[in-house]
C-alpha cells in the first residue's frame, strides 16, 4: 500500500490522538517525539509490505508459463506468495470468518 507523505503524517497525529485518549496508556515522552516514532514505525512497515509485494510479483513473474496480471490465476499466486512472504516474516494472517 502506498500512501502519501501527508496521509503517513495524518494517520500518525491519529494514532497519536487515539494514545492520549487511552487511560491504559502513560506518555514518559513528550506527544510530539511520539508521533515521530509512531510516524517512522508506518513508514518503514510500509516499505517492508513494498518489498513483500515486489519479491511476490517477482515470483509471479518467474513461473514458466505467462501469467497475467489481474487473472484469477494471477489473484491466487499473488495471495498464496503473499502468505508464505508473511509466515516467512513471522507474521500470521487470520482470514476473517465470514
Amino acid at each position: 500500500m502506498r500512501l502519501t507523505r501527508e496521509k503517513s503524517i495524518r494517520l500518525s497525529h491519529v494514532i497519536t490522538d487515539l494514545l492520549v485518549a487511552s487511560d491504559d496508556v502513560e506518555f514518559v515522552e513528550d506527544r510530539d517525539t511520539i508521533r515521530q516514532k509512531a510516524l517512522q514505525i508506518l513508514q518503514d512497515l510500509l516499505k517492508e509490505e513494498e518489498a513483500m509485494d515486489a519479491e511476490v510479483r517477482k515470483k509471479i513473474t518467474s513461473q514458466k508459463k505467462e501469467i497475467l496480471e489481474g487473472s484469477e490465476e494471477w489473484e491466487l499466486l499473488y495471495r498464496k506468495y503473499y502468505a508464505e512472504e508473511m509466515r516467512r516474516m513471522g507474521i500470521v494472517h487470520q482470514p476473517s470468518s465470514s
